[in-house]
């Protein structure tokens, strides 16, 4: 009788700890925001090449040339399903059905390619990061702003591209 008592109340611990581990890998988003504690977040924008190497030609080669990569410095996968990444004028580039590895960064291009794991394609035919300013901004599934990276003059007041 105890044998089986004692098996079961290992069979319940065993269902416990993965329950706990279950919920412990479901908000993995709570890492994707600044924490309260000031450190920065999980999936951050960490370069951009608003400047196309070359001649500004609007060849698919060109406008590929054109990118921004986003690092997730956890050791877990992001969901990054629905988040957004968008310049000044609103051009805004969704995910679709994408996940982050831990550890690794992606690179979104502006031309037309086809997706794969550290690159995916905003399929345009005209550039979307412009040369003298900008600010590329990266939001969540929730809108919620996650980061952003700007260059150029600081803005001041209205300004025209």
């Amino acid at each position: 009788m105890s044998v089986s008592s004692s098996a079961r109340r290992l069979t319940a611990a065993t269902a416990v700890a993965a329950a706990l581990v279950g919920a412990a890998a479901l908000p993995a988003m709570a890492a994707d925001h600044h924490d309260p504690s000031g450190e920065r977040a999980a999936v951050t924008i960490s370069a951009v090449q608003y400047d196309s190497p070359g001649r500004d030609d609007r060849s698919n080669r060109s406008l590929n040339a054109e990118w921004v990569e986003i690092t997730n410095s956890t050791r877990r996968a992001v969901n990054l399903d629905g988040w957004t990444l968008s310049d000044e004028d609103g051009h805004t580039f969704t995910f679709h059905h994408y996940r982050l590895d831990g550890r690794s960064t992606v690179r979104v291009h502006t031309g037309e390619g086809r997706d794969a794991r550290h690159d995916l394609f905003q399929d345009r035919r005209t550039y979307v990061w412009n040369n003298d300013r900008d600010t590329a901004t990266l939001r969540n599934d929730h809108g919620r702003f996650v980061d952003d990276f700007s260059w150029g003059r600081q803005h001041r007041g209205a300004h025209h591209h």
